[in-house]
């Protein structure tokens, strides 16, 4: 049997245009569960020279450039004990509602594993530089701030419509029923960053030091060593998106890792006692 030659090349890239809400997540969740690979994520390399190095996440040109400050935040997965102080954090700074959510923790299993069955992955808005939130909202009320980088909510401006929610290829939005609005992380800029404060809610309130935040712009920053750093690998969530994250990803267990973060003054946030 003859099958007739299909030209791919001309064919319309669909994009995620028709993926529903719940198509998303279940792919989201079988990446971190199935694949392996962080939803689709690639290790990065950053063996090159380290001024090119945050275009292995598909960022063109330096963080420098881009934002100041270049609020960022570097996640060292390994330390993560799924104590969820973060989440409770984030969600009493931010009045995050039961049903909602600003950051979670995905759990990741290994079969046939004797050493470590499970690995958990904290998650949240990755305030990527090419947001396709910002591109898809029909009301502007989602903005990538033009001096910071975070990706906030302009809640007045929100009519509910939920096109962010699908544009987002991470699912870190939801619908706030009571502000008729969706909320997202905005690394606490609100409650916390506009105030005089240094760190989010849930990078202070991790006792494991799993979470790192900081400006990306600068170079004597610990998030900058972090992410410029060649000893370890670093890697985004799915890069292939081209949303290019400003959260990135690292095992964070060599000693090199641990040199650079010496020199950070980690001072631990209870919110249990605001």
């Amino acid at each position: 049997m003859k099958f007739p030659k299909i030209n791919f090349d001309e064919m319309e890239n669909e994009g995620t245009r028709s993926v529903t809400a719940g198509e998303r997540r279940k792919f989201l969740k079988l990446g971190f569960a199935v694949a392996g690979v962080y939803a689709g994520g690639k290790i990065l390399s950053l063996t090159s020279i380290i001024g090119s190095a945050r275009a292995a996440t598909g960022v063109e040109g330096v963080a420098k450039d881009l934002y100041n400050p270049h609020y960022s935040m570097v996640i060292r997965q390994s330390l993560c004990i799924d104590c969820e102080r973060c989440v409770e954090a984030c969600t009493k700074i931010n009045d995050v509602p039961e049903y909602g959510y600003r950051t979670r923790i995905l759990t990741k299993k290994y079969s046939g594993k004797l050493d470590k069955a499970v690995e958990f992955i904290p998650v949240l808005c990755n305030h990527c530089d090419n947001p396709p939130c910002v591109r898809g909202c029909p009301t502007k009320a989602t903005y990538k701030d033009p001096v910071t980088g975070i990706v906030r909510m302009e809640k007045k401006k929100c009519i509910g419509c939920k096109t962010c929610i699908l544009a987002c290829p991470y699912d870190a939005r939801y619908f706030d029923e009571e502000r008729h609005a969706i909320d997202k992380c905005d690394f606490c800029w609100e409650e916390r960053l506009s105030k005089g404060e240094k760190q989010t809610a849930c990078s202070s309130a991790c006792p494991t030091g799993a979470r790192t935040f900081g400006n990306l712009s600068d170079p004597e920053n610990i998030v900058y060593k972090l992410v410029h750093q060649i000893q370890e690998e670093v890697w985004v969530l799915r890069p292939d998106d081209n949303t290019k994250p400003n959260v990135f990803y690292m095992k964070g267990t060599m000693g090199s890792v641990d040199n650079i973060l010496k020199g950070s003054k980690f001072k631990y946030f209870d919110p249990n006692k605001i």
